[in-house]
């Protein structure tokens, strides 16, 4: 009689603080039992030789959003979910956008249904474009209170974005109701400035993107986050930090004490500006925001990532295809950088070329790689400790790993509806061979074996990490309007 539903024999098991031999026993979807010689299961799975690790939890991505026409998302919630699965990710936060002809209410509602189709479990951060006193005091507490607990702002893009006003109010709703906000950090008017007069002197071309977006325009844009975090004493989290000087204004918060934490993206740790310069408008395959940046940038973010000042990383995946109607392209190729669309897909290629880049090359850890690519973010956003790690009493989210298997890079293995990747043609050291979520293989040998709709909502409830430290620089609270 089999003592468990799944049994994951002679794996090395890697946490964030730990590497071990163990058998892993799964009961109704969770880690029930980490042993030697545990009893048989009804299904077995030999894991010598693999490494076992906690299913990543990839807390920035974007996935089936409605776009402006003719431009539109590659990927649906069943193809997406299938991507994270091929790259050892089992939880996703994604985004319910709230447009200004729409209430936050219903742009969650059309989400949730979107979602019900995802092989993996998933959370939403809700993107507020529109911050009207009916959104923060009305229909918020409500969405926050249902599981939303986080928010997200721009702070450029036309139609996206909210003034620096606006965003003081979010984040005394986000203080106020125990969500945590993210915030896409760069000058909007700089920008504004940079590309009008690129335009006008005829420099259109894709790798003009990074022209109009200089290292300057993020770091001034975090470090005034990190002011308006500090003056209302409301947690941040600054999302795709992309070099050296926007990680130091970070350290720097940090060293006052502030709650404000960061992420990375693969992206900014292999590719850099020289991408956006290939010839015709290949480089559109390279175009996102922020740019990425210069080696010594990606030597710094790896350098943060040793450190914690950054502290997770993100595929920050936003599918558009090259060709066709609805891609890059849409515009036509000689089209300006202005009317590419931003993003890249990333999903199934973060974990392997973290692994790759950061443990097989010696930057980081096993245990640091846990962390950035699961037990953090999990435990940032509230999802600890059902998901990010391997223990008894979590969800059986795992991804069993060769790490010595190389592979190469190709859009056929991203398992997405995209018709590239940026990545195409990189070697990987190390590559997730099975994905389980919840104790059900999703992924085994690059084959989808996961169905559609296997995927949970995971509501998320109030969690101490994200508590404000009920320090103001005055003695007055200007969020509640009390004297402390």
């Amino acid at each position: 009689m089999p003592e468990f539903d799944l049994v994951i024999r002679n794996g090395t098991v890697a946490t964030a603080s730990d590497v071990f031999q163990a058998d892993i026993g799964v009961r109704g979807g969770q880690v029930a039992a980490l042993a030697r010689g545990l009893g048989p299961g009804a299904r077995e799975i030999e894991a010598g030789g693999r490494l076992v690790l906690p299913g990543g939890v990839d807390t920035h991505t974007h996935i089936e959003e409605p776009r402006s026409p003719p431009t539109a998302s590659a990927d649906s919630f069943a193809s997406a979910s299938a991507s994270a699965a091929a790259g050892g990710t089992t939880t996703v936060i994604c985004f319910a956008r709230q447009s200004a002809a729409k209430s936050a209410t219903d742009a969650v509602a059309e989400h949730m249904a979107r979602a019900q189709r995802s092989r993996i479990d998933y959370a939403f951060h809700i993107i507020l474009t529109d911050p009207t006193p009916e959104v923060l005091e009305r229909q918020l507490p409500a969405l926050v209170e249902a599981g939303h607990r986080s928010l997200k702002i721009f702070l450029t893009y036309e139609g996206a974005r909210i003034t620096d006003a606006q965003a003081l109010r979010v984040l005394a709703a986000g203080r106020r109701l125990g969500a945590l906000v993210c915030v896409h950090a760069e000058h909007h008017e700089m920008i504004a400035f940079y590309t009008e007069a690129l335009l006008a002197a005829g420099l259109t071309l894709p790798k003009h993107h990074a022209w109009a977006k200089p290292m300057v325009v993020e770091r001034e844009c975090v470090h005034r986050v990190c002011a308006m975090a500090e003056a209302l004493d409301t947690p941040v989290q600054i999302f795709h930090v992309s070099g050296a000087e926007s990680a130091a204004e970070i350290e720097r918060a940090q060293a006052r004490g502030l709650k404000v934490w960061a992420e990375t993206c693969p992206q900014y740790l292999v590719l850099t500006a020289d991408d956006l310069d290939r010839p015709g408008l290949e480089g559109a395959k390279f175009l996102c925001s922020p740019a990425p940046r210069t080696v010594a940038d990606q030597e710094a973010l790896w350098e943060a990532l040793r450190r914690g000042v950054l502290s997770n990383v993100t595929s920050d995946h936003a599918p558009t295809r090259y060709a066709g109607p609805d891609g890059k392209t849409a515009f036509g190729e000689d089209a300006p950088f202005t009317r590419i669309p931003n993003g890249l897909p990333g999903l199934a290629a973060r974990m392997p070329l973290l692994f790759s880049e950061g443990v097989s090359k010696g930057r980081i850890d096993l245990q640091t790689f846990v962390a950035i690519t699961a037990t953090n973010p999990a435990r940032l956003f509230g999802l600890d400790p059902r998901k990010g790690s391997i223990a008894v009493g979590a969800d059986a989210d795992i991804a069993i790993w060769d790490p010595t298997r190389k592979v190469t890079l190709t859009n056929a293995l991203m398992l997405h509806d995209n018709d590239h990747t940026p990545y195409e043609g990189m070697e990987v050291t190390g590559w997730p061979e099975v994905t389980l979520v919840r104790g059900v293989p999703v992924v085994e040998g690059g084959a989808l074996v996961g169905a559609e709709g296997h995927g949970q909502f995971l509501p998320r409830g109030p969690y101490a990490m994200i508590a404000p430290r009920g320090v103001f620089p005055t003695p007055f609270n200007p969020v509640d309007r009390t004297l402390l």
